[in-house]
């Protein structure tokens, strides 16, 4: 996920500079600003293929995800595969997540593994950003931030799908997210299977 700061137009004039940043920092605000919160997937190419482009920096992301359209099809079935998110998601058997207390080395490997796929997410959010430092300073309404967002994904993937040289980033990760729902029982199943067929 990822927060933005965007500054309203007061009075005709623009407001001070916007700041931006990854979403596990708890929204703040600011009089005159407000934050939006926008999910993304990604995939190892760092491509785009859903973003959520409409929350108040206020919504926790595992509310946001729950909410999406994305999380009723992989609930009921309509997609195959699964996704990685961190600690603020509950473990589904579509949505897995870190283990809090690896004990076990295939435990730990699950992590590790977990943490550097899950990192192209992170990469992927520093270079949009990077890519479109607009995204940066967005002094606009709360609708049209959302779709100047939506319009950087898609022109992002239009520069990776013609291999257009990336931006250079530096990725700052800072995971911690506290969970506000509880793991699914099914979910914690999937992710103790994929433990066992993948990591030992």
């Amino acid at each position: 996920m990822y927060h933005s700061r965007v500054e309203r137009p007061l009075a005709g004039y623009l407001s001070r500079y916007v700041a931006s940043r990854v979403s596990a920092f708890p929204p703040l605000v600011w009089f005159g600003s407000y934050n939006l919160t926008f999910q993304m997937i990604c995939d190892a190419d760092c491509l785009i293929s859903n973003v959520e482009a409409k929350w108040p920096g206020s919504v926790h992301d595992s509310r946001i995800f729950r909410a999406s359209p994305i999380y009723e099809g992989l609930s009921q079935g309509a997609f195959s595969g699964v996704l990685l998110g961190d600690k603020g998601y509950a473990c589904e058997s579509f949505l897995l997540t870190p283990l809090s207390d690896p004990q076990t080395p295939a435990q730990q490997a699950y992590n590790h593994a977990h943490n550097k796929t899950r990192a192209r997410i992170e990469m992927t959010f520093g270079l949009l950003k990077s890519r479109f430092q607009c995204l940066h300073h967005l002094r606009v309404s709360p609708d049209r931030a959302c779709d100047v967002f939506a319009a950087c994904a898609v022109l992002h993937n239009i520069a990776g799908l013609k291999r257009r040289d990336p931006p250079r980033v530096a990725v700052d990760v800072d995971w911690e997210n506290a969970p506000i729902f509880p793991d699914n029982v099914n979910g914690r199943l999937a992710r103790e299977q994929y433990i066992a067929r993948y990591f030992t």
